[in-house]
């Protein structure tokens, strides 16, 4: 994603090669944790509020995948995102057009996915950001806010009425709609 220029955001965007570092070496430690993650967020343990679990394809594979974030909740809507870029789920989110989130909210689970522009609206997310991740992944967020502003990756979660985990819709096809989601595998993660 471009930067946003001074003018349109008042969070000064200014990329940084040793935010760059330290978020990947963050997501490599979080991936170590994650199924400690899962059992505290299944189990509705203390300090995990707002982490929810997305289902999608893979966009070269069609398998499908799945990864604990924090959903953010700005305005009454839905988004996802990540502060280092846009990184492989959202790339196969985005390809798919379509997450399924776990636990679902009153709209259901499986919502639309829209990448956000630079604007006030993505800044805003980008500021919700801060305060809705839990300790001490916020301290890291607020400190690196203008390295987020430059190359973080958002995306506003619409709704698809009536539709779960597993269903799809009649006007699924290849013009772009969601794609079904597909059985599952043996070594599936």
């Amino acid at each position: 994603m471009t930067g946003a220029s001074p003018a349109s955001t008042g969070l000064r965007p200014r990329r940084s090669v040793g935010w760059s570092l330290a978020f990947r070496f963050f997501y490599r430690i979080i991936r170590l944790v994650a199924p400690f993650v899962r059992s505290a967020v299944a189990n509705g343990l203390p300090g995990v509020n707002g982490i929810v679990e997305i289902r999608t394809v893979g966009r070269r594979t069609g398998r499908r995948r799945r990864t604990l974030l924090t959903l953010l909740n700005h305005g009454g809507a839905w988004y996802i995102g990540h502060p280092n870029g846009a990184a492989d789920w959202i790339l196969n989110a985005e390809a798919a057009g379509w997450v399924d989130v776990e636990p679902a909210g009153a709209h259901g689970a499986r919502h639309a996915v829209h990448r956000l522009p630079d604007g006030p609206e993505r800044d805003a997310v980008i500021r919700a950001t801060v305060r809705q991740q839990p300790f001490p992944a916020n301290l890291l967020y607020r400190a690196a806010l203008r390295h987020i502003a430059a190359v973080g990756v958002y995306d506003r979660l619409d709704p698809i009425d009536g539709l779960a985990i597993g269903e799809t819709a009649a006007s699924d096809g290849p013009a772009g709609k969601p794609a079904p989601m597909p059985p599952r595998r043996e070594g599936d993660r």
